[in-house]
């Protein structure tokens, strides 16, 4: 609350302005700090980018995921299955569509020798649209 002095009264008056200095001066900082980080907060590549006629490809039902654990045994879709039973279990998921991307994940401590085993594996089977699978960080959290 504010007092505003008056000469010769003698007594103290109860001043009813709001003091909006203050509260103008917070919000130009504030205006300031948006000014100079909205820039830097937006990346901007500018491209032309052509059009295309293609039609969009339709989305898979749902994914075939090829997991090898850290014991080298496979799954299929959390389904454990033999090695020699790969090729069947792949075209009974797929309807023996080969053109399926097969998405393969493996424990982090399978060797490069075994992953790329079960990737001859795949490829034997006919199944040559293999994505590896790995979990998202930020760079420079792996050891």
């Amino acid at each position: 609350m504010a007092f505003k002095l008056t000469k010769g009264a003698g007594e103290l008056t109860v001043n009813h302005e709001i003091n909006v200095t203050p509260f103008i001066d917070v919000m130009l900082v504030l205006l300031i700090i948006f000014m100079v980080a909205a820039p830097l907060a937006t990346v901007d590549v500018p491209l032309d980018l052509p059009v295309s006629t293609a039609q969009p490809q339709p989305k898979q039902d749902e994914p075939v995921y090829l997991s090898v654990q850290a014991d080298l045994s496979l799954s299929v879709n959390e389904k454990p299955i033999a090695r020699p039973s790969l090729g069947q279990e792949l075209k009974a998921l797929t309807g023996g569509s080969a053109e399926r991307r097969i998405f393969l994940r493996a424990d982090r401590s399978v060797p490069y020798g075994e992953l790329m085993n079960v990737m001859n594996g795949l490829r034997e089977a006919g199944y040559t649209k293999v994505a590896l699978v790995g979990m998202q960080g930020q760079a420079g959290t792996e050891p």
